[in-house]
Protein backbone atom coordinates (compact mmCIF):
# COMPACT_ATOMS: atom_id res chain seq x y z
CA UNK A 1 0.00 0.00 0.00
CA UNK A 2 0.95 3.46 -0.98
CA UNK A 3 0.74 5.99 2.24
CA UNK A 4 -1.38 8.86 1.65
CA UNK A 5 0.19 10.87 4.56
CA UNK A 6 3.63 12.19 4.92
CA UNK A 7 3.34 12.77 8.73
CA UNK A 8 1.30 9.64 9.57
CA UNK A 9 3.07 6.61 10.79
CA UNK A 10 1.95 3.90 7.86
CA UNK A 11 1.40 1.64 10.33
CA UNK A 12 -1.45 4.00 11.94
CA UNK A 13 -2.83 5.04 8.43
CA UNK A 14 -3.27 0.83 7.54
CA UNK A 15 -5.66 0.85 11.21
CA UNK A 16 -7.22 4.01 9.89
CA UNK A 17 -7.51 3.07 6.49
CA UNK A 18 -9.30 -0.71 7.95
CA UNK A 19 -11.75 1.16 10.32
CA UNK A 20 -12.97 3.78 7.75
CA UNK A 21 -13.63 0.18 5.20
CA UNK A 22 -15.54 -1.29 7.78
CA UNK A 23 -18.27 1.75 7.95
CA UNK A 24 -21.32 1.60 6.20
CA UNK A 25 -22.52 4.27 3.56
CA UNK A 26 -24.41 5.77 5.91
CA UNK A 27 -21.74 6.00 8.84
CA UNK A 28 -19.52 7.47 5.96
CA UNK A 29 -21.91 9.97 4.70
CA UNK A 30 -22.02 11.20 8.75
CA UNK A 31 -18.67 11.14 9.41
CA UNK A 32 -18.24 13.61 6.12
CA UNK A 33 -21.46 15.83 7.32
CA UNK A 34 -19.71 16.19 10.83
CA UNK A 35 -16.49 17.21 9.43
CA UNK A 36 -18.27 19.47 7.10
CA UNK A 37 -19.99 21.34 9.94
CA UNK A 38 -17.04 21.21 11.85
CA UNK A 39 -14.90 23.12 9.44
CA UNK A 40 -18.05 25.93 8.51
CA UNK A 41 -17.81 26.60 12.37
CA UNK A 42 -14.42 26.65 12.59
CA UNK A 43 -13.87 29.31 10.09
CA UNK A 44 -16.81 31.04 10.63
CA UNK A 45 -15.29 31.63 14.51
CA UNK A 46 -11.98 32.01 12.57
CA UNK A 47 -13.68 35.25 10.79
CA UNK A 48 -15.56 36.64 13.86
CA UNK A 49 -12.42 36.83 16.27
CA UNK A 50 -10.62 38.65 13.20
CA UNK A 51 -13.43 41.01 13.02
CA UNK A 52 -15.59 41.42 16.03
CA UNK A 53 -16.95 44.76 15.06
CA UNK A 54 -18.31 43.76 12.58
CA UNK A 55 -21.95 42.65 12.16
CA UNK A 56 -23.48 39.24 12.21
CA UNK A 57 -24.52 40.14 8.06
CA UNK A 58 -21.21 41.04 7.51
CA UNK A 59 -19.35 38.11 9.10
CA UNK A 60 -21.66 35.75 6.92
CA UNK A 61 -20.55 38.10 4.54
CA UNK A 62 -16.82 37.99 4.26
CA UNK A 63 -17.16 34.21 4.55
CA UNK A 64 -19.04 34.47 1.39
CA UNK A 65 -16.16 35.84 0.24
CA UNK A 66 -13.74 33.96 1.32
CA UNK A 67 -15.11 30.85 0.35
CA UNK A 68 -16.88 31.32 -2.98
CA UNK A 69 -15.44 34.49 -4.43
CA UNK A 70 -15.77 38.19 -4.23
CA UNK A 71 -18.28 38.25 -7.34
CA UNK A 72 -20.86 35.78 -5.36
CA UNK A 73 -20.29 38.11 -2.01
CA UNK A 74 -21.05 41.21 -3.84
CA UNK A 75 -24.23 39.93 -5.16
CA UNK A 76 -25.68 38.39 -2.71
CA UNK A 77 -24.71 42.34 -0.57
CA UNK A 78 -26.66 43.79 -3.33
CA UNK A 79 -29.46 41.07 -2.86
CA UNK A 80 -29.69 42.03 0.87
CA UNK A 81 -29.37 45.87 0.22
CA UNK A 82 -32.20 46.20 -2.33
CA UNK A 83 -34.37 43.53 0.00
CA UNK A 84 -33.98 46.00 3.15
CA UNK A 85 -35.60 48.87 0.47
CA UNK A 86 -39.21 46.80 0.80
Amino acid sequence: MITQSTDTNPQVERVLISLLRKLNTTQKLDQVQSFSSSILKLSKRAISRANPDLSEDEKNLLFIKYHYGKELADKLRKYLDQRKLY
